[in-house]
């Protein structure tokens, strides 16, 4: 009976009592003494080095390929535990990933090793073990990747340092920088297992370029003191250099300095705990890094042999220049440090270096940045505050010596923050001022002290006006148009230009020319009074006082406070001969004198005898609202 020739579908018919086994287990036998000689010669000739192991981990055979990578004989690698001789046992993570593709759980492993041949030289090698299908044996695979390793090396290094001094560059310095401010951090080479988290534990440390260097470790193992320190410095006056001698000499400038900061840095590594790196972090900006420092005094010490290296005159191709430094110190404990954190230190402490006069190293100081910080806050908020109505006007009573009625008050204005409270003026004037919106605010002002002096005359038509007195700016008067302000608010509030008076400080007024002195003499022609603010902390020259448009002096409190009795110490007579000279001059020159910060009855007993005509303190009252202003207006004998 003939039948059909058998096939991988076709059915098995045996003789009777002839037990055959399955299809797949046929072919796999009949691949056993055929197909795996071709595949056991091609195992021996390929270039890449392969071992087949056992479930155990255990060398079945390997090929001439992995025996000279190892350089090890053939015959010496049968048996031995493959993990022994790729050292995958020294991580635990790598150890367990390979140890379930053995188990047959995963079903394949990858990472990156450097190994060791015999002879003693170092290579990096790609491990790949993977499960034989249908068979109890695993394949290990080796690819040596030593020459992309060190392409992938140097091309980094490229990548992470600066060509003209060849210093580390940025990029490297913050790396560096994350590195060491991580407490947990060791600094070994990479391994990875494929499909898996990154695995560290290699048995040498991955060079990228950086170099294997002291204090790049843990800063909480053994003999590190968990703190770090930077020197951040730039060079004073550098661009002068560039602008007038080129870029070309620039550069070599700065390749000279970096070798000396190396030098400062080198010396300082080899006395002290810790490594040191220097980075240039652009243009004339460098870096010092101190890991593991020991406080701030080596950090003041480097800072100061810095500054000494530096200061000795460079000699560039027959060009001799000399150059200074300024930089700013910070040190303190990695915990809870960030590199933005330490950077913001740092940059804050070189500007104060700039600020205090150059050439010269500042240590970084919390309470003199927690001033800036607050300066920082209230300048971004300022603009933002106006707009939000945060501001509030307090007026402080103006009263008659010789018959103590209120003629007037001075407008004062407060800032009602809503994270630092109450602000007195002198907290956001200059700042005011620095950026501008002196003129907004000013206008603010004007406008909420003459809408207030007019309610109460509304309100209290029997009663003799007050006038209110508004300080103003001198960038005011250069930023805006302060006459056309003037005139738009009376002419909005209704209040008569006598009832306003403007003061100005004695420095701003003094020596006026141009625009300030014809926008004071139209404010005069308009009927505003001016008044000079301060009077006798500055020029004093009442001879010049003649020649411009003012009716008022106030005279600086400092005056006042002379003439007070402290604990029986008696007041000078010198104090009080100066300021009667002074109101009788002013009065010759046709001028009212008002007296700041009266104090006591003694102080207005004295100013009245000299002729003084008006006071403002404490003794009459202290800046309030304008309900209690309202208040003192009820009550005054003088009717119209």
């Amino acid at each position: 009976m003939s039948g059909t020739p058998e096939g991988p579908h076709s059915a098995t018919v045996a003789a009777p009592g002839t037990v055959r086994p399955p299809v797949t287990e046929r072919h796999t036998l009949g691949r056993t003494a055929a197909e795996l000689r071709d595949y056991g010669a091609a195992f021996r000739a390929a270039h890449l080095a392969m071992a087949v192991l056992d479930r155990e981990g255990l060398v079945i055979s390997a090929n001439d390929a992995l025996a000279a990578l190892l350089g090890i004989e053939p015959a010496a690698l049968s048996a031995q535990a493959a993990a022994d001789l790729v050292d995958l046992e020294s991580d635990p993570r790598t150890w367990h990933a390979y140890r379930e593709v053995l188990d047959s759980r995963r079903s394949r492993f990858r990472c990156t090793r450097r190994l060791k041949h015999s002879s003693g030289h170092a290579l990096w090698a790609e491990i790949t073990v993977s499960p034989v299908p249908e068979s109890p044996t695993v394949l290990l695979s080796i690819a040596d990747i030593s020459d992309r390793r060190e392409l992938q090396a140097r091309l980094r290094h490229l990548q992470m340092h600066d060509p003209v001094t060849r210093l580390p560059n940025r990029t490297l310095f913050f790396e560096r920088l994350a590195s060491a401010l991580e407490a947990s951090a060791q600094v070994k080479g990479a391994s990875y297992v494929e499909g898996g988290p990154y695995v560290e534990g290699a048995s040498h440390r991955d060079d990228t370029g950086t170099g294997d260097s002291p204090g790049t470790g843990d800063g909480n193992g053994d003999g590190g003191t968990g703190r770090i320190g930077l020197c951040y410095l730039d060079l004073d006056g550098f661009k002068a250099v560039n602008d007038t001698l080129g870029h070309r000499t620039g550069d070599r400038l700065l390749a000279a300095v970096a070798s000396r900061l190396t030098e400062c840095a080198d010396h300082d590594g080899y006395t002290r705990s810790g490594g040191h790196l220097v980075a240039r972090l652009g243009g004339d900006e460098f870096a010092i890094l101190v890991e593991d420092s020991t406080g701030t005094e080596q950090l003041a010490d480097l800072a100061r042999s810095v500054l000494s290296a530096l200061q000795r005159p460079f000699d560039l191709g027959g060009q001799r220049l000399s150059v200074s430094a300024s930089i700013g110190v910070v040190e303190r404990s990695t915990a809870g440090t960030t590199p933005t954190g330490l950077m913001q230190a740092a940059d804050t402490t070189l500007y104060w270096a700039k600020a205090d006069g150059k050439a010269r190293w500042t240590l970084f100081d919390p309470e003199r940045n927690a001033h800036r910080m607050t300066r920082q806050a209230l300048t971004s908020s300022l603009r933002p505050a106006i707009e939000r109505d945060e501001f509030v006007l307090q007026y402080q009573p103006l009263v008659g010596m010789a018959d103590g009625i209120v003629g007037g008050v001075e407008a004062l204005v407060r800032w009602n923050h809503p994270q630092f409270g109450t602000l007195a003026p002198n907290r956001f004037i200059g700042i005011a001022e620095e950026d501008g919106s002196i003129v907004q605010l000013g206008r603010w002002v004007l406008r909420t002290a003459c809408r207030q002096a007019r309610q109460w005359q509304k309100d209290h038509p029997r009663v003799r006006p007050l006038f209110v007195s508004v300080n103003v700016a001198v960038r005011q008067v250069w930023d805006s148009d302060l006459v056309a302000d003037v005139a738009e608010i009376l002419a909005e509030t209704g209040l008569a230009p006598q009832l306003l008076q403007l003061e100005l400080t004695e420095s701003a007024v003094m020596g006026s020319a141009g625009r300030p002195l014809q926008a004071l003499q139209a404010l005069s022609d308009m009927g505003v009074r001016i008044a000079i603010d301060d009077f006798g902390t500055g020029y004093s020259n009442l001879a010049y006082l003649s020649r411009l448009p003012v009716s008022v002096l106030k005279l600086d409190g400092s005056f006042v406070r002379g003439f007070r009795y402290d604990e029986g110490v008696h007041p000078s007579p010198a104090d009080e001969t100066i300021v009667e000279a002074m109101v009788q001059l002013a009065h010759r020159l046709g001028l009212t004198v008002t007296a700041e910060c009266v104090e006591t009855s003694g102080q207005a007993a004295r100013l009245q005898r000299i002729g003084c005509d008006t006071g403002q303190g404490w003794l009459f009252s202290r800046p309030v609202a304008p309900e209690r202003i309202a208040e003192m207006i009820a009550v005054s004998p003088l009717e119209a």
